[in-house]
C-alpha cells in the first residue's frame, strides 16, 4: 500500500461485489498500484434445502460502506479522493433481483446463482426444447440449468404473488447485481439508470450472444416480459453519475461480470489467453476473440467483454465450477473445524496428504463439464485414522481436481493445450493450494503478485471509458505484472492415479437428487446411502466433524 503520496495523478475505484463479500478498491491508473480498499462480508440465507438467497439492501449498503471506509483510509494516507475520476463495477453473475422502480424496495430476496430451487422448472422446460433444435443453447451459448437467471426469474414470476402484482402494475424492474447497484447508485427511484452490460446479459439466458440483444423467442419461452429488462450497454462507457456519498458526481463507467473482469485484469486480450479465478466457485475462461466457439466438452460460450460502444465484442469459452472457496466457508461455518478460512492451509500442511480421503463438494450439483444437477456432495475413503487435517487437504485437492476437469475440456475444445495456468482470486494466497494445483495439472501455475485482478479489470474498463480516458488499454501502455510461479513437484503418474480415484468419487456423487418436490416445496433430494460413502448432509457431517475434532 502506498502512503504519504498526495499527487498520484488520476485514480479509479472499483466495486467488487461477490457472493461472499463486497469490496471497494482504488487503483492508480498509471501504475495499476492498489492504494487502499475495504471489505465487508455478506450473509447468505438458506431458507430451504438447496435454496440460496441474499438481501439486496444488505448488498447495496455494503457497497456504500466499503466506498466510505476506503475514502476514509485514503484521506488518512494523505491521498485526495477528488483524484478518483471513475468507478467500475464487477459483480457475482446470474444472481437475480426484482425491485419496485417507484420505491426502490426489493420485491423478493436475491436468488443467488448457486440456488437449486428451479431444478424441477429446468426439467419441465427442457421437455419443450426440440431435440433437433436446441435454440436456447445456440442463441445463448448456455445449457439449460438452474445456474442462469432466466429460470430463476421464471420461478419468481410464477411463485411470488408480490412480484406478479408489481409486473401487472408495471412497477417491477429485473436485474442482475450490476443492474441493481448501478440503478441504485445513480439515483434509484429518482432517475436511476436501469442498465446492464453485455457480459452480465450473456449470463441471463435471455440474451442473444450473436445479435447482442434481448431475444424475443427466449423471453417468450421463459415467459419473461421484456418491459422489466434493463437496457444493454457496453462494458466501458459512462452509465451515470454517483448521486450520494463521498464520491458524489463521479461517473460509473465500467461494468463487467466478475469472471470477465478477471480476464481483463489478467490482460488476457489475445485469442487463446486464459485465466482461472478461485473465489466462491472456480472459473476458467479462455479468450476466443471475435468468434463464438461452441464447446463439445461441456464448456459454456459467453461474452468476454466489449470495451466501448464502438468496440468489437470478444467471446470466451468458460469452465464453471460451483464450489471452490465455498467449501472452505462450509468447513468453517457449518462444521466448525476451522476458526478462520485461512486456517485450512495450516491444517492441510500438517496432513501433507488426504490419506485416501476424497471430497466431491457438489453442494449445488455439478457444473462443467457434467451439468448434472442431481449430484450432491460426498466425502469417501474414510477410516478411523481420518482426521480434520485430512479432510482439509481433501477439500483443497477437490478444488484442484475440478480445475483439471475443466482445463482438460478446454484443451480438447481449443486443440492447443495450455502450457501454464494464470490464476487469481482470494484462494490463490494459499500456497499449499497453488502447489497442489501445479502438481495435479502437471503444468506451471502463475500468480500475479497483486491478486485483485477482478477489481483491477473493472477499474481498467471504467478508466478507459470514452469521456473518462485516464487508463490506456493499448498493449504498450499496460503495466508489467510481477508473477509468482509454482512448478509441478510430483511425477505425472502419481498425479494421474490420484485424479482417477477422484473421478470414481465424482461418479458416486451423481443421482442423489430428483426434480420432485414435497408438498411444502422442499426438493426431494436424497436417495439411499451406499456403504462406504459419506453424504454431506449437515447432521451426519456434524456428528463426523465432532468425532474427528475430538469434541465429546
Amino acid at each position: 500500500m502506498a502512503a504519504g503520496k498526495a499527487n498520484l495523478g488520476p485514480l479509479v475505484g472499483a466495486v467488487d461485489q461477490g457472493t461472499s463479500s463486497t469490496r471497494f478498491l482504488v487503483f492508480n491508473s498509471k501504475t495499476a498500484e492498489l492504494l487502499s480498499h475495504h471489505q465487508v462480508e455478506l450473509e447468505q440465507k438458506f431458507p430451504k434445502e438447496g435454496w440460496v438467497e441474499q438481501d439486496p439492501k444488505e448488498i447495496l449498503q455494503s457497497v456504500y460502506e466499503c466506498i466510505e471506509r476506503t475514502c476514509d483510509k485514503l484521506t488518512e494516507l494523505n491521498i485526495d479522493i477528488s483524484s478518483i475520476k471513475a468507478i467500475g463495477v464487477s459483480n457475482q453473475r446470474e444472481t437475480t433481483i426484482i425491485w419496485d422502480k417507484y420505491t426502490g424496495e426489493p420485491l423478493y430476496n436475491a436468488v443467488v446463482w448457486l440456488d437449486l430451487r428451479t431444478q424441477g422448472t429446468v426439467e419441465t422446460l427442457s421437455k419443450r426444447i426440440p431435440g433437433n433444435n436446441n435454440f436456447v443453447k445456440s442463441k445463448t451459448g448456455l445449457p439449460l440449468s438452474t445456474y442462469f437467471s432466466a429460470v430463476k426469474l421464471h420461478w419468481i414470476l410464477e411463485n411470488v404473488r408480490k412480484v406478479k402484482k408489481a409486473v401487472e402494475e408495471e412497477r417491477a424492474l429485473f436485474g442482475t447485481v450490476d443492474s441493481w447497484l448501478i440503478w441504485s447508485l445513480t439515483g434509484g427511484p429518482n432517475g436511476g439508470v436501469h442498465c446492464t452490460d453485455v457480459t452480465n446479459a450473456s449470463r441471463t439466458m435471455l440474451f442473444n450472444i450473436h445479435s447482442l440483444e434481448w431475444d424475443v423467442e427466449l423471453c417468450e419461452f421463459f415467459e419473461v416480459p421484456m418491459t422489466i429488462l434493463p437496457n444493454i450497454r457496453s462494458s466501458s462507457e459512462i452509465y451515470g453519475l454517483m448521486k450520494a456519498g463521498a464520491l458524489e458526481g463521479v461517473p460509473l463507467s465500467g461494468c463487467l461480470g466478475d469472471q470477465s473482469a478477471a480476464l481483463v485484469g489478467q490482460m488476457c486480450f489475445q485469442d487463446g489467453q486464459a485465466k482461472n479465478t478461485y473465489g466462491t466457485g472456480c472459473f476458467l475462461l479462455c479468450n476466443t476473440g471475435q468468434k463464438c466457439v461452441f464447446s463439445d466438452h461441456g464448456l459454456l460460450t459467453t461474452v468476454a467483454y466489449k470495451l466501448g460502444r464502438d468496440k468489437p465484442v470478444c467471446y470466451a469459452l468458460e469452465g464453471s465450477v460451483a464450489i471452490a472457496g465455498a467449501v472452505i466457508r462450509w468447513l468453517r461455518d457449518n462444521l466448525g473445524i476451522l476458526k478462520t478460512s485461512e486456517e485450512i492451509e495450516k491444517l492441510a500442511k500438517e496432513a501433507g496428504t488426504s490419506y485416501g480421503c476424497y471430497f466431491v463438494p457438489a453442494f449445488s450439483g455439478l457444473y462443467a463439464p457434467y451439468w448434472e444437477p442431481s449430484a450432491r456432495g460426498i466425502i469417501c475413503g474414510l477410516t478411523q485414522f481420518t482426521s480434520k487435517q485430512h479432510i482439509a487437504f481433501a477439500a483443497l485437492e477437490a478444488v484442484c481436481f475440478q480445475t483439471k476437469e475443466i482445463l482438460d475440456a478446454m484443451n480438447k475444445d481449443c486443440g492447443i493445450p495450455l502450457t501454464h495456468l494464470q490464476v487469481d482470486g482470494g484462494m490463490t494466497n494459499n500456497k499449499i493450494l497453488m502447489q497442489l494445483q501445479a502438481d495435479i495439472l502437471y503444468i506451471p501455475v502463475v500468480k500475479p503478485s497483486m491478486p485483485e485482478t477482478t477489481a483491477l479489470g473493472a477499474a481498467m474498463a471504467a478508466g478507459a471509458a470514452e469521456g473518462v480516458g485516464v487508463w490506456s488499454l493499448e498493449p504498450e501502455d499496460l503495466s508489467a505484472v510481477t508473477m509468482e510461479r509454482f512448478e509441478p513437484q510430483i511425477n505425472p503418474e502419481e498425479s494421474e492415479i490420484r485424479y482417477a480415484i477422484w473421478k470414481k468419487a465424482v461418479q458416486k456423487s451423481m443421482g442423489w437428487a430428483t426434480g420432485q418436490t414435497s408438498p411444502n416445496g422442499d426438493p426431494n433430494i436424497f436417495c439411499s446411502v451406499p456403504l462406504g460413502f459419506f453424504i454431506v448432509s449437515s447432521m451426519v457431517m456434524l456428528i463426523g466433524a465432532r468425532y474427528i475434532s475430538g469434541i465429546p
